[in-house]
C-alpha cells in the first residue's frame, strides 16, 4: 500500500523542488521529487539518489553559479 509519510517544498539556488516521501525502507528514503518550474517529476529509490537529482537539476539551471555552493577545496580554519 503507497502511503504519503511527508511532502515538503522546498528552494534551493534559485530552484524550486517538491519532495514527497512515499516509503522509508532500508534506512533510506524512497519518493518521488518534482522540479517546478521545469514541471518534471522523478522516482527517486534513496536519499543519495535524490541529492542526485537535485543537484543535476541545479547544474541544468542557467540561473545558478555553481561556485555559490561549498566545496571541500575551500579551506577553512578550525579550531
Amino acid at each position: 500500500m503507497k502511503q504519503d509519510l511527508f511532502g515538503k517544498s522546498l528552494s534551493v539556488g534559485g530552484s524550486s523542488f517538491l519532495v514527497r516521501i512515499q516509503f522509508k525502507q532500508n534506512a533510506s528514503w524512497q519518493g518521488t521529487v518534482q522540479w517546478l518550474e521545469e514541471k518534471k517529476t522523478c522516482n527517486f529509490r534513496s536519499l543519495l539518489e535524490l541529492l542526485m537529482l537535485i543537484q543535476e537539476a541545479l547544474e541544468k539551471s542557467e540561473d545558478q553559479e555553481l561556485d555559490e555552493f561549498r566545496s571541500w577545496n575551500e579551506k577553512e580554519e578550525v579550531s
